[in-house]
């Protein structure tokens, strides 16, 4: 994967940090790629995660969310350190038999201004789970932020997105995957996935 691109302190952290793999992935969308971005290798180092969040933080500052909420488990820490930047509250959902839901007390008020954060958007899928929770309790969804948009601007929301960095990764669906047809063993490493 070629970062030039990139500006140099992104390119730093991802060479340093090893987060960038390359072989045969199914995504936590279900997609399969030859690339994938593993961002807990990121933020597992505070500093990292805490010039990430800040640079998001100065870019989102004039949208004033009251919370920032992401989804677990690859969300949690940028979600927290996003909402530290922000001076609000960070809160995140869970799956509970496969729905997103808010547990341990964490809840959100009528019209509560939301920026929904995740570490690596693809699909958008995980945060437009958080979506329905939103919804349903009255608040109301001000955009997205994402450590890495992967997407390729499929996934474009009328709130905005707002990334870290940006990078092209193709993925496919599984039946169409050139390296399922080659007999590349696939490697499963998102959350959703049993290692």
């Amino acid at each position: 994967m070629e970062f030039s691109h990139l500006p140099e302190i992104a390119q730093k952290i991802l060479t340093e940090t090893g987060a960038f793999r390359q072989g045969h992935f199914q995504l936590t969308s279900g997609l399969h790629s030859s690339g994938y971005l593993q961002c807990a290798l990121i933020l597992q180092y505070p500093h990292h995660a805490e010039y990430i969040c800040r640079e998001l933080a100065q870019r989102l500052a004039a949208k004033k969310p009251d919370v920032v909420l992401s989804p677990a488990l690859g969300g949690i820490v940028m979600g927290y350190e996003l909402a530290r930047a922000l001076h609000c509250r960070g809160i995140f959902g869970e799956r509970v038999n496969g729905e997103m839901q808010l547990r341990r007390g964490f809840f959100l008020r009528e019209n509560e201004r939301v920026l929904l954060a995740e570490d690596v958007v693809t699909t958008g899928g995980s945060v437009q789970e958080l979506k329905a929770i939103v919804e349903a309790a009255g608040a109301q969804i001000i955009g997205y932020a994402a450590l890495c948009d992967r997407s390729g601007g499929m996934f474009s929301p009328a709130q905005g997105l707002d990334s870290w960095v940006t990078l092209s990764i193709e993925s496919w669906q599984p039946d169409l995957c050139p390296l399922c047809g080659k007999g590349i063993p696939i490697d499963k490493p998102g959350s959703r996935w049993k290692s």
